[in-house]
């Protein structure tokens, strides 16, 4: 290996670190070098028939890195060093490097989850934190923990939380630092007028940048969409020989490593990046960095079961990585299109918080540990989220009813198959089918919804059809589509065959109805639908599909109502009543009439999905209130209870709420949260066996509420929730006082010669929370509000004696406080 990297001068205390411990951390900055040395470092001091495991964020980076260190070693990846990416494999029996995407890690573990001849797991690039790279962690400190304590783990990245890292590998982990190798980057910012379009600026300023600099431009954006949009509006601005290259995840891999690898053209270039640049691989020949600032995230939405890609603001880590790119071979510029002052976020939060959880709830359930507080993790997730996944998961009949924590037999089949749960129960039905339509449908729709190409076009099936139609003409995209495509066929054992349209519109909504039954949405007429996952969303009125009255939404904006349907087919009704007969069915039912205000009894058509229903069609039924089952009239009254949106509780509840609240902020589980829109989704599990007999929401609203919560609770927790939280506390004059609850924090509002000879701030909830005390005048009002009754007597109270004795004379003002009598009287006449 020629050359000197940073990292070098750190190399022999890593390898003492990674042979001494199980675990350990390397922060290393850009340009030390940590990705090209440390794996082939490590893998010198394993012995023979042991193998490392190089684990990296993208597929790209990871057929790069395998080719970076194959030649260092002076051969061909797929003897000492390979790589294995979904869809693409360089090994074999000679391979002692694999350099693998985080995904794979996972299938392993699952696989073997002993990996019995892997010596260790290098994590890297871990602050970007995607969600499988967590997972990926928290199997391998399961698997090391029970089954392998030989089984090494190295983290290392640029920037590293290394508290939280410390805390879960505890705090004898060695951590191990490396300066970079970084040449200085200049920064200027560029923020544009209000006036100016985004495209315009972004062009303006690349166009400065190139006559003021030399070398290559890489240029940030949020999306495809941007990097299309400036494309062309750098097309008749740019001299020749300044060649534009878009750079981004869904490009054919051949395609993105001519980008990255070093320039054989004497021509300057601007390459239109994505965040994909930002870590993990270099660019060669970049001198600038423009960058737009903004970066776009899928946030997903728990109550819905929708994500909506947002384009935020880029964090400032992130921000600096992006500058970091322009002085990775020599002195660079930085072009940031905002203003100096600015604000950013710190960091990019982790994946596990704003993603849909549906694939890791998959994977604990595979794994024997469907309850993630079993494990350890550096950000565990949300517990509403993995809640709703496995609601997700139970509706896909992937998870059992009784026991979210263990697959059904369907999903031990469907995890036979490498991609999101969901897709893998359409791939597991078509595999059943006989018919070929079925099976290759189900390829073409796999590649479609994995690649998601970006298309203008609502309606799915004719977009992919046309793209299927248009074969070579339709450039990268539909080679990728096709390349995707063909890979699913050789795991269903068959040769990838054209659909036509006819084809499409028999076969593929019965395939993504085994996806996506929660998708399904019902005509309300002028192009606007009800969606079954609550909500409503829309197409353009003028757009053939909106004259469907069952649509299968498969892409929308994500927004909690009025979503736009960006991609939908249509659905049969006779699909429908195959997949789900009973929807077919007339059942009386009750429902509330909000603008009559009252229950009323008809028959109707529903879909009935776990805790979900929509209801199809409606008739007017000779059924009445009184003749339906107590338990459907009950349900109904607890929906008219939801759309009204509140409940009616009395101020002695409303002190219940708050002492609840109090506890389930402080102390956490088992203490319930208690917001008003939680209490109104969980109605079945608290009110529902009060409202039995009852018709009418002011019969509702006369019910003791706090009392029928308070009794929902488990008994240890009445009892404590007296002990943790009193009604009441006893002041040295001996009174009881009432502690006021309603507000943000606890208040004892007291007159203020109670609390003579009080030295602490009393306090509940075992000691952790003082209350705030509000001291009274003799006619009660507030002169002094503290949490420092100490402090108080010492300083203010003399103030407040000054001002008070003489308005209050028969009341006492003693010259030391902390030692007079308390009392709740006047003084005794003289």
């Amino acid at each position: 290996m020629s050359g000197t990297l940073p990292i070098e001068t750190v190399l022999p205390a890593l390898r003492s670190a990674v042979a001494a411990n199980a675990n350990c951390l390397l922060v290393a900055q850009p340009g030390a070098g940590k990705t090209t040395r440390v794996p082939l470092a490590l893998l010198e001091d394993t012995p023979p028939g042991g193998r490392w495991l190089l684990l990296e964020p993208r597929r790209v980076a990871a057929r790069l890195a395998a080719a970076f260190l194959a030649d260092q070693l002076g051969e061909s990846v797929g003897n000492t060093v390979g790589y294995r990416v979904r869809g693409d494999s360089k090994t074999s029996s000679q391979t002692r490097l694999e350099v693998v995407t985080q995904g794979i890690l996972i299938r392993m573990l699952q696989d073997d989850p002993t990996l019995s001849d892997v010596t260790g797991v290098i994590f890297d690039e871990f602050h970007e934190r995607s969600l499988d790279a967590d997972l990926g962690l928290t199997l391998m400190i399961e698997a090391q923990q029970v089954l392998r304590e030989d089984l090494k783990i190295l983290i290392m990245s640029a920037t590293l939380d290394t508290r939280a890292l410390l805390d879960l590998l505890g705090p004898e982990t060695p951590l191990i630092e490396c300066p970079g190798r970084q040449w200085p980057v200049t920064t200027f910012y560029r923020n544009a007028s209000l006036q100016t379009p985004p495209v315009t600026h972004q062009a303006n300023v690349i166009i400065e940048a190139l006559a003021a600099h030399d070398g290559d431009i890489l240029v940030f954006l949020p999306g495809q969409r941007e990097i299309r949009e400036l494309h062309n509006a750098l097309a008749s601005r740019l001299a020749e020989g300044i060649e534009v290259s878009p750079l981004y995840g869904q490009l054919p891999l051949a395609q993105q490593q001519e980008v990255l690898s070093a320039s054989r053209q004497s021509c300057r270039r601007i390459i239109l990046s994505t965040a994909i640049a930002e870590s993990s691989v270099t660019v060669p020949g970049v001198r600038i960095v423009v960058d737009s600032g903004r970066e776009r995230v899928p946030i997903y939405q728990p109550r819905s079961g929708l994500t909506r890609l947002t384009t935020r603001l880029v964090n400032r880590a992130s921000a600096d990585q992006r500058r970091g790119r322009a002085g990775r071979e020599a002195a660079g510029f930085c072009y940031r299109l905002w203003s100096e002052e600015t604000v950013l976020a710190s960091h990019r939060e982790p994946e596990i918080q704003q993603s849909d959880l549906a694939g890791l709830v998959f994977e604990l359930a595979r794994w024997g540990a469907g309850d993630p507080d079993s494990l350890s993790w550096v950000t565990p997730p949300p517990p509403g989220a993995f809640r709703s996944s496995q609601e997700q998961l139970q509706m896909l009949e992937l998870l059992q009813h009784q026991d979210a924590s263990q697959l059904t037999p369907l999903g031990r089949q469907c995890a036979r198959w490498p991609t999101h749960p969901r897709l893998a129960r359409l791939l597991e039905f078509a595999d059943k089918q006989d018919s070929l339509d079925y099976k290759g449908v189900a390829c073409w729709l796999l590649s479609w919804l994995e690649e998601r190409p970006e298309s203008s076009e609502p309606d799915a099936l004719g977009a992919l059809t046309a793209m299927i139609k248009a074969g070579q003409s339709a450039g990268h995209r539909q080679r990728r589509l096709e390349q995707t495509a063909r890979q699913w066929a050789q795991r269903l054992r068959i040769s990838l065959p054209q659909p036509n349209m006819t084809t499409m519109q028999s076969v593929a909504p019965m395939l993504l109805l085994q996806a996506y039954p929660d998708r399904i949405a019902l005509s309300q007429g002028e192009g606007r639908y009800k969606l079954f996952s609550g909500g409503q969303a829309s197409l353009p009125q003028q757009h053939p599909l909106s004259q469907s009255l069952l649509l299968l939404a498969l892409e929308l904006d994500g927004q909690p109502s009025n979503a736009r349907i960006f991609s939908a087919v249509s659905l049969p009704e006779a699909t429908l009543a195959h997949q789900y007969p009973e929807s077919m069915h007339w059942v009386p039912q009750a429902f509330w009439d909000q603008s009559a205000e009252r229950l009323v009894a008809n028959e109707c058509r529903r879909l009935r999905l776990g805790h979900r229903e929509l209801t199809l069609a409606t008739r007017p039924g000779t059924v009445s209130i009184s003749s339906l089952p107590a338990d459907t009239v009950a349900n109904a009254l607890l929906q008219g209870l939801r759309r009204r949106g509140f409940l009616r509780w009395s101020d002695a509840d409303r002190q219940l709420l708050g002492r609840l609240r109090l506890l389930h902020n402080t102390v956490g589980d088992p203490w319930p949260e208690v917001e008003e829109t939680l209490l109104l989704e969980s109605l079945e599990q608290w009110l529902a066996p009060h409202v039995v007999g009852l018709h009418r929401l002011d019969q509702v609203d006369r019910l003791p509420l706090g009392k029928i919560l308070l009794e929902s609770l488990d008994w240890s927790l009445q009892d404590a929730l007296n002990k943790l939280t009193p009604t009441h506390i006893k002041v040295p004059s001996g009174s009881n006082i009432s502690i006021d609850y309603s507000g943000d924090e606890p208040i004892l509002a007291v007159k203020l010669q109670e609390m003579f000879g009080q030295g602490e701030t009393p306090a509940i909830v075992a000691g952790r929370v003082p209350l705030l005390v509000h001291l009274l005048s003799p006619a009660r009002r507030p002169v002094q509000v503290t949490r420092d009754l100490a402090g108080f007597w010492q300083t203010s109270y003399f103030d407040v004696r000054k001002d008070l004795r003489g308005r209050y004379p028969k009341h006492p003002w003693p010259e030391d406080p902390a030692s007079a009598v308390a009392t709740a009287k006047t003084k005794p006449r003289q």
